[in-house]
């Protein structure tokens, strides 16, 4: 089963191609996705990769976390499992006062 990592503080600069690249150099790289605003197409300043091999995603992590990347220094660690609870609508409106 593939490993997903989440890398932050990225540059609006970085692309997919980068951290393919970069994560390549520990094992194979299933996926990279930088994270974008819909609304303006631009990075967000944080990504997923997915590694197929375990091992190799912990020496991936291990070894590019506080690395400079396109000028930044990133943080890489293993993706936490999204919790599906429905967003707040930010509506004080189910509120008593």
């Amino acid at each position: 089963m593939a490993t997903k990592i989440f890398i932050g503080k990225l540059s609006y600069d970085t692309t997919e191609k980068t951290l393919k690249e970069l994560f390549a150099q520990y094992g194979e790289v299933v996926s990279a996705m930088v994270i974008v605003d819909r609304a303006t197409n631009r990075s967000k300043g944080f990504a997923f990769v997915e590694m197929s091999d375990a091992k190799a995603a912990q020496e991936a992590i291990k070894e590019l976390n506080n690395k400079e990347v396109d000028g930044r220094n990133i943080v890489v660690n293993e993706a936490k499992e999204r919790d599906d609870k429905p967003r707040s609508q930010g509506s004080y409106s189910h509120r008593s006062w």
